[in-house]
């Protein structure tokens, strides 16, 4: 019986319910030791018979153990790996040590785990239930956690039960277990024995904690003067303790090696053990004692509290001894990783050897943070110092990979203590700086590494250059990206993005423009440094055409590879480049794909950066309210796109003084005024001044414009070049000649407003007919794009040409306006023949997720199957 559980049961109730309904979900039970959340997980379990349950509890020792929580929740269904797609099977068996591939990416686990519940969920509802998540390991949390995010409709639930404390779970839902109050305290107690003065008692010293009343119950009725005035969990922890001081000698040591053994491993705790002198007989008095739980195999602590109070009673040098014996008797060179630790107090070289090479298998299976504790723990062992630099730095940069800059900056500091030699220092700044930059300090990181890179081997000191050329870039440092060029040409070396980017920092177009044309031609089959360079070397200089297929190369690289943490920067770029295509609805569900990804694996601080695309959006449509709220959350580094999107805002709402404000300063002095996004502005900055009749302040940035465009020789660029020149000298061939380059080029929305500044033009000239030819054009694609604010302005250009029944015209809904952007994404890959299958393995969905996506969207989309989805134009 449990009391005062109402209101969890219920929730655990619903929750079960749901999920054999199809509608999938994920709850943390949180809760201070003792409270009773274990025991409302055996409950979920009894109530779920129908369930197939699958459970896994985590454990203190094994907290820095890769995958050790996930090994334990999928070892009996590993026959299910062979039916997931190929790299995620492959990410699994490297979990459960039967694989040989290098896991890519650190989050293909969890999409696995996702795959194999909703998989599993084919056959029957899944009940998943994690215990004590406080001390799973990181790459079990986040494997879970992501498969927990991203449930919907696989007929899964999934419970987290933890402390107060750790197992940081945002996105999920949470239920806080309160302590019990006096009626139902003492009907818990009711079976004890004890007189209502006693009961009274234990009541206040446990303060409604279930765990406290019983043991505290249990102690007081067999001594009732035992008092201990400490917390709660300490006085449990305590009355663990003398339980256990009570036993022989043999039993409390046979009780400290399973302890520290942790796992439950009967044979490696016997094995342990005979090398310390005690056997299975020892543990007879703690079995008796219901400390302990002893089946075949397995040696398992009633409480993990009473582990701890076996563990904590014990004297350094037992634990140590103990240690030792389980790091011989273990067959297993990683647990014996996990002890030789613990049992070595000095330097030792050959164990810091057994450290770094377990680091580099969990490395290999994607546990970076376990693999950066290993390396650390390799170089506190280590005699030699330089070398503990080495080791620190490996440590550093693998929890970078994992996500912990904090900690990797505490690493760099350690390294960087631990050796003057300027070689280390320079194979130590490329991580230090990596550090720099993702706790946004992006000059000092471009800095550190020009300091740095003349001690530096030339392959590695042609990285930190580049390295250094690109922090400098993003922090508008553009003398630190002009000594990155020089100092490269004093080493004798070249590279066409660093100089590329220099020259474009001194606004010499016609130098950096071909440069980085260069950069852009790389080998698309080659590494992914060169790739990612390519793909921004085509957006600095605004080849659309070359970016837009850079971009969905990479996009579909990571699906293929399933590499999900680098798909939202992946996106995010194609995103833009959908928008300046005037694909909206693609950029919104590439916006909306990259955002869930981000919150679901974790990378929260990325969501911000990405809100430059959906602002864009939102002030070219006119959603005021939506382009400020995103503008709102942007970070410093993501302040150039939706700076540029509020301007373009205020120039379509005719607030000219406030956008030509705004665009001064976008445009202000500095490396990145001259990419082809701040150019694009700078061109709405001529608009905005010409608007205001200050001819003077449009005059410098349309000359900027121009030799920009004439540089790259982009169609839309030199379009827009001539209507900047229209603007302010107003000539009819500049708009001629725009026009016709427009025609060439695939920006719609800069074509239609130049279409309209033109039928403007006409229209003033007394030009009625030609005006309205360029102003019906101009209409129909403001309309395409949702323009309001721009539709607007060329219907009251129409109406005042005289063409009343085209301004009248009401907007023809676009069916796929019906769809949500995840819906939109999976009826494309549907009516171009993919399975629901296949759509999953693409969009790191589950099959069950799909077909929900596709059952939603048929009615909507007047249709009801695939055959005659694929009859429609989906463009």
């Amino acid at each position: 019986m449990l009391y005062g559980r109402s209101t969890e049961l219920a929730a655990l109730e619903d929750l079960i319910a749901r999920a054999r309904e199809g509608r999938s979900g994920a709850l943390v039970l949180r809760g201070e030791a003792g409270i009773g959340k274990t025991a409302l997980l055996d409950r979920a379990a009894a109530s779920a018979p129908d369930m197939r349950v699958l459970r896994v509890t985590g454990i203190e020792p094994e907290a820095d153990l890769a995958f050790g929580g996930l090994v334990q929740l999928l070892w009996p269904v590993q026959k299910r790996l062979d039916a997931l797609p190929e790299p995620q099977a492959e990410a699994l068996r490297a979990v459960l040590g039967t694989g040989r591939t290098k896991t890519q990416d650190r989050f293909l686990t969890g999409l696995a785990v996702l795959t194999l519940l909703a998989d599993l969920a084919e056959q029957g509802p899944v009940l998943c239930l994690v215990d004590d998540a406080q001390w799973l390991d990181q790459a079990t949390a986040e494997a879970l956690l992501f498969a927990a995010r991203r449930l919907a409709a696989e007929q899964v639930a999934m419970v987290f039960a933890t402390r107060e404390d750790g197992f940081a779970a945002p996105g999920l839902a949470e239920l806080g277990l309160s302590r019990l109050g006096a009626d139902d305290a003492a009907r818990l107690l009711a079976d004890l024995g004890l007189t209502p003065a006693l009961r009274e008692q234990v009541i206040a010293e446990s303060a409604g904690n279930p765990l406290a009343l019983i043991e505290f119950g249990a102690a007081r009725r067999d001594d009732p003067s035992k008092f201990t005035p400490v917390t709660v969990a300490d006085r449990v922890l305590l009355s663990y303790r003398a339980q256990i001081a009570k036993l022989p000698e043999k039993t409390r040591l046979a009780l400290l090696v399973a302890a520290a053994e942790g796992r439950g491993d009967m044979p490696l705790q016997l094995k342990a053990g005979r090398a310390l002198g005690v056997g299975l007989e020892d543990l007879e008095d703690a079995e008796r004692a219901e400390l302990i739980q002893v089946t075949e195999s397995t040696v398992v602590f009633r409480h993990p509290l009473i582990g701890t109070a076996a563990y904590q009673g014990a004297v350094l040098a037992r634990r140590i001894a103990v240690h030792q014996a389980l790091a011989d008797a273990a067959e297993d060179a990683d647990c014996r990783a996990r002890h030789l630790p613990l049992a070595t107090t000095s330097p030792d070289a050959a164990v810091a050897a057994e450290l770094v090479a377990a680091a580099d298998r969990t490395a290999d299976r994607g546990a970076y943070a376990a693999a950066a504790l290993l390396h650390q723990q390799a170089a506190r062992l280590t005699p030699e110092r330089r070398e503990q630099a080495h080791r620190l730095r490996d440590a550093a940069a693998l929890a970078l990979t994992a996500g912990h800059a904090g900690q990797a900056g505490e690493l760099v500091e350690l390294a960087e203590r631990s050796t003057e030699e300027p070689k280390d220092l320079a194979r130590l700044a490329p991580v230090q700086a990596a550090v720099m930059f993702e706790l946004g300090d992006q000059r000092e990181a471009a800095r550190l590494l020009l300091r740095r890179v003349r001690s530096a081997d030339a392959e590695l000191g042609r990285d930190m250059i580049r390295t250094a050329a690109t922090y400098a870039w993003l922090a508008g440092d553009g003398d630190s990206v002009r000594e990155a060029r020089h100092t490269l040409t004093d080493l004798g070396e070249s590279d066409p993005m660093v100089e590329g980017m220099a020259h474009l920092a001194d606004g010499d177009y016609a130098r950096a423009v071909p440069l980085l044309e260069r950069a852009v031609t790389a080998d698309p089959a080659g590494t992914d440094t060169s790739r990612t360079r390519a793909l921004y070397s085509a957006v600095f200089v605004g080849d659309d055409t070359a970016a837009m297929e850079l971009a969905l190369a990479e996009v579909a690289r990571c699906r293929a590879q399933g590499l999900i943490g680098s798909l939202p920067a992946a996106l995010h770029l194609l995103a833009g480049r959908q928008v300046l295509a005037g694909e909206h609805r693609d950029a919104e569900a590439s916006v909306a794909e990259a955002v869930e990804i981000a919150r679901d694996t974790g990378l929260r601080q990325r969501v911000a950066w990405i809100n430059g695309v959906p602002a864009r959006i939102a002030a070219i449509e006119g959603d005021e309210q939506r382009c400020r709220s995103l503008a709102a959350d942007a970070p410093e580094v993501g302040r150039t796109a939706v700076e540029s999107a509020l301007s373009l805002l205020e120039l379509a709402l005719g607030d000219y003084e406030s956008a030509l404000r705004r665009l001064e300063t976008v445009a202000r002095p500095g490396p990145r005024r001259h990419t082809a996004m701040v150019m694009a502005a700078v061109a709405d900055q001529v608009e905005a001044a010409v608007r205001l009749g200050e001819q003077e302040r449009a005059e410098r940035p349309m000359l900027a414009f121009e030799a920009w465009a004439r540089a790259g020789g982009r169609p839309w660029s030199m379009a827009v070049a001539h209507r900047c020149r229209a603007l302010v000298g107003g000539r009819e061939e500049d708009y001629v000649a725009a026009v016709r380059l427009h025609e060439q080029s695939g920006r719609p929305f800069e074509r239609a407003r130049t279409e309209l500044l033109y039928g403007e033009w006409l229209r003033r000239a007394r030009r009625r007919g030609d005006a309205r030819a360029m102003l019906r054009s101009a209409l129909e694609r403001f309309e395409r794009l949702h323009a309001a604010p721009w539709t607007e302005r060329a219907r009251a250009e129409l109406r005042a040409a005289g063409d009343a029944t085209t301004a009248a015209r009401a907007t023809s809904e676009n069916v796929l306006d019906r769809l949500t952007p995840q819906e939109l994404q999976v009826v494309r890959l549907a009516a171009g023949g993919s399975s629901s299958r296949e759509i999953a393995a693409q969009l790191f969905l589950s099959r069950r997720t799909v077909e929900h996506h596709l059952y939603k969207a048929y009615p909507k989309l007047g249709v009801g199957s695939r055959r005659e989805l694929a009859r429609l134009d989906l463009t």
